[in-house]
């Protein structure tokens, strides 16, 4: 890979092409200084007045940018970044020059002292920082804050958590998401990561809901359907037998995708449910936007 195909370097050419001249031209001169000595009190002061400098619009990506993007990291979908995200990340990046602790000690200071838009920026930058194993506890930590957009910035449409957290943070970030309302779809690796353990721990979460006279995301059953266990069939048939469309539409799609002879046949008697999912009228990314 040629270094004009980095992440940073993709980042310094999309943003020298869309920003004004003035805000090019700081972006720019910024770089030129972190190469010559990446001083602390220079990252710290363009990471703070990156938005002011350039604003907040999002990237404006050309016909072959992602194509690009997934080349140089496969995964990544910086279309979801705004310009100032973007310029944080590519400045963060000049200042990884080989000597890995320095990096890590600086992203954690920067962290601790971050205010939410930069929280953001450095959470979506994690799939391209150096040696991707020594920043698993900084995921870890951005899925348990209680900040929805920035646990967002770690899990929606970023491909580092399926590949570095283990089962248990990993699950732990897939159960927060649904306490919070925060939808499943856009988690990168999911229907990959599923596992008993999540599968087990989502039927008890369901299983409170309905106590407490509760609804279920759809989106819940994704997860279980792909563990055919007793428990597991149990929970979905009762999804599939209930009184909410949306959680009766979504057993009925887990059951499908997971295509087993039992799950088969519990939807043998769903009504209309299982000839919907034969003809793809059941999709999560519609289930998860309510439609």
């Amino acid at each position: 890979m040629t270094r004009s195909n980095t992440p940073q370097q993709l980042l310094i050419t999309w943003l020298t092409r869309q920003l004004p001249l003035e805000a090019a031209a700081w972006f720019n001169a910024t770089l030129d200084k972190l190469a010559e000595a990446p001083l602390e009190r220079t990252i710290n002061l363009a990471i703070s007045v990156a938005t002011r400098k350039l604003g907040k619009a999002y990237l404006e990506l050309e016909e072959g940018d992602r194509a690009a993007a997934q080349a140089a990291r496969r995964g990544w979908r910086p279309e979801r970044w705004s310009v100032d995200q973007a310029a944080r990340v590519a400045i963060l990046l000049a200042t990884a020059n080989g000597d890995i602790d320095a990096f890590c000690k600086r992203l954690d200071q920067l962290l601790r002292t971050a205010d939410v838009g930069e929280l953001i920026a450095f959470y979506q930058g994690l799939p391209l920082y150096p040696e991707p194993a020594r920043h698993r506890a900084r995921a870890a930590d951005g899925v348990r804050t209680n900040m929805r957009v920035v646990f967002e910035a770690v899990a929606h449409a970023n491909p580092y958590p399926a590949e570095q957290l283990a089962d248990g943070p990993w699950n732990q970030m897939v159960l927060k998401a649904l306490f919070i309302d925060s939808s499943l779809a856009p988690i990168a690796g999911l229907d990959e990561r599923c596992n008993e353990d999540l599968a087990l721990m989502l039927c008890d979460y369901a299983e409170e809901r309905w106590s407490a006279g509760r609804s279920v995301s759809p989106e819940l059953w994704r997860c279980v359907g792909a563990i055919a266990t007793e428990r597991t069939l149990a929970c979905l048939n009762r999804a599939l037998t209930g009184h909410d469309r949306r959680e009766c539409e979504g057993a009925a799609l887990a059951l499908y995708t997971n295509g087993s002879a039992a799950a088969l046949a519990l939807l043998a008697d769903a009504g209309d449910l299982l000839q919907r999912a034969e003809n793809n009228e059941l999709q999560w990314d519609q289930l998860a936007q309510g439609e």
